[in-house]
Formats: C-alpha cells, sequence, structure tokens
C-alpha cells in the first residue's frame, strides 16, 4: 500500500503551489483530487480539462514528474437530493468526473450515495434511522425502490462503460453509511459500485473495522486515512447521535482527529493487516479534518504513524508455506 493524500486541506493553494508544498512530505505518492460538490476542485478545471485532451494529458504529466500519481477523483456530492437542481447538479459532476477519470487513466472516482427525501414531496433529505413508527420503514422502502436504486443503476453502468470504479463514501446522513447499505446497494446495481472505507465515519457508529474490511473484501476501492476521538463523558451521558457543531468541540460525544489521535497504532496495524488479508493493496488517502491540529501538525502526526504501519518491502514466505 501507498500513502497519499486527499487535496481540500490545501484549497488555499493553486495546484502550482500546491505541487511545491508537498515536497516537504516526500512520503506521499499519489493525490486524491476534489472536482466539484463539497471537496471543491481547487486544483483541478473539470470542464477546461474535458475539453482538451491535450491539457488533461498535460495536467497528468505536471503531476507524474512531480512525482506523484492521481488515486481518484472525488466529487462529493447528493446526486438524488429530493430538488431536482441540487440532484442534477450533482449528477452532472459525477458523470464529467467519471469521463475525466477514463480519459486520464484513473481508476476510481469518490462520491456520497445521496440521500431523498422521505417522499416525492419532500424537499429537504431524510436520513432514516428507525423502523419505527411505521411511517420510517415505509419512507426507507420508497427511498431505496424509487430513487436511490433507479438512479444508481443508471450511474454504474455509465461508469462501468468508462472502465471506472465508483467509491461511495459510507457517511451518516445519507441511505449509504455502513457496510451493510454499502453491500445491498452494490448487489442491486453491480459490481462497479464499491466503499470508500473512510474509519472514522464507522467507528463512532461502534463498528469494528478490521470486522467491517472483512465483510466488505473486494467491495473496497478506496480508503480514507482519517481518525475520530470519542468524548466518553459525553457518549455515556448522550450517545454517538450527535447534532452539535463541530465548533462545540468540548460538547460533542466525538469529533473528527489526525491518524493517532483517536486510535492506537496498534488499531492502524490491525487496520493495515486486515486491509492486506481482503486484497486491498491500493492507496490510504490521508484526509486532515482535524480541527485541534494545523495543517502540517496533523498531516506530518498522520505521515508519521502510517508510515510505520506501513509495510514498504513484500511479506516474507515463511518456511511452512
Amino acid at each position: 500500500m501507498r500513502l497519499g493524500l486527499f487535496t481540500p486541506i490545501f484549497n488555499g493553494l493553486p495546484l502550482d503551489a500546491l505541487l511545491v508544498e508537498l515536497k516537504k512530505y516526500p512520503q506521499i505518492e499519489a493525490l486524491e483530487i476534489g472536482t466539484g460538490g463539497w471537496p471543491g476542485n481547487s486544483h483541478l478545471d473539470l470542464d477546461g480539462l474535458l475539453a482538451s485532451k491535450e491539457a488533461a494529458r498535460a495536467y497528468r504529466t505536471k503531476l507524474e514528474d512531480a512525482g506523484l500519481t492521481i488515486s481518484a477523483l472525488s466529487c462529493h456530492g447528493n446526486p438524488v437530493h429530493p430538488k431536482k437542481e441540487i440532484a442534477g447538479r450533482d449528477d452532472e459532476v459525477l458523470r464529467k468526473t467519471v469521463r475525466l477519470a477514463e480519459q486520464i487513466h484513473v481508476p476510481v472516482v469518490v462520491t456520497f450515495s445521496g440521500c431523498p427525501g422521505g417522499s416525492a414531496q419532500d424537499v429537504t433529505p431524510n436520513w432514516i434511522t428507525a423502523a419505527w413508527p411505521p411511517e420510517f420503514s415505509d419512507a426507507l422502502a420508497w427511498q431505496w425502490e424509487e430513487r436511490l436504486i433507479p438512479y444508481w443503476k443508471g450511474a454504474a453502468q455509465f461508469a462501468k462503460d468508462a472502465g471506472v470504479k465508483i467509491a461511495l463514501e459510507a457517511h451518516p446522513g445519507f441511505c449509504v453509511y455502513n457496510p451493510e447499505t454499502v453491500l445491498r446497494l452494490r448487489a442491486a446495481v453491480g459490481d462497479s459500485v464499491g466503499i470508500n472505507l473512510d474509519p472514522s465515519h464507522l467507528w463512532w457508529q461502534g463498528i469494528d473495522i478490521p470486522a467491517a474490511i472483512a465483510a466488505l473484501g473486494e467491495a473496497i476501492f478506496h480508503f480514507h486515512a482519517k481518525d475520530v476521538a470519542i468524548h466518553g463523558a459525553m457518549r455515556d451521558v448522550n450517545g454517538v447521535l450527535d447534532t452539535k457543531s463541530y465548533r462545540e468541540m468540548a460538547k460533542r460525544s466525538w469529533l473528527f482527529r489526525s491518524v493517532g489521535w483517536g486510535h492506537s497504532e496498534l488499531e492502524w496495524k490491525r487496520i493495515a493487516s486486515a486491509l492486506r488479508l481482503a486484497g486491498y493493496d491500493y492507496v490510504m488517502s490521508i484526509e486532515h479534518e482535524d480541527a485541534l491540529a494545523s495543517t502540517h501538525e496533523g498531516l506530518s502526526s498522520a505521515i508519521s504513524m502510517l508510515s510505520r504501519v506501513l509495510l514498504k518491502e513484500p511479506p516474507v514466505e515463511a518456511w511452512w508455506a
């Protein structure tokens, strides 16, 4: 496995300045680059590259000359949003991103599954987390059968025709938020859809990450290296479903942290080992969303731990093999 970086932490820098900044972190070998949606597109002109094969080729060459590859293009959005104008916008960005990935030979596009309303009349996404009262179960069935599966059948086929894999980031607030929902959607729409596995969104739900990795297996297309710290005193009183602002850090049940500031090195070694056992040998893409650490502090800390966790040499064949 190789170390990568999800670039929105440097959204204030243009591409050339980003490449200069990354010389401080020679362990980073791959970039995950936003094309639109919530990560934005500070380091890539989606329409411009699609309009010119020469520009697209020059863009990729510039990264290669800097010793970098692209692990994924990311366009986190909600293509099943109940407002048609938002759904249409995010679907357009996704399809453009898939086309660009095909053009510049990037194998993975990362996004969200999205979340529709609870009925055809809703205008606000409705993330349903309980089976009762019965209206919730009815609304959940409607979401999957009438919105989620029909949309992703088309999008999955579009990606498959382009030779690109869609890695859905399992994220609470959207219909796909844990391994079970990833595998349910994958079974319904095809194997060009899998997961961008981000432990930080699973730990606070009470999920054991190595167990999740074993269950997901070949459905793991990409991996975000991000940690989360559980505030035990708050969790013990209020549980883990927390709608307080991320600015109210001391009052929340959990916070996103840089790798190593929420879980131990041993836990991250368990994760790396589970990924190898599952056949994943691609990129750990560092995502920095730690409000308690500066960009340099958080990134340096993550690189330091993950460099110890990821073995660069192939494993030695055991004497009894």
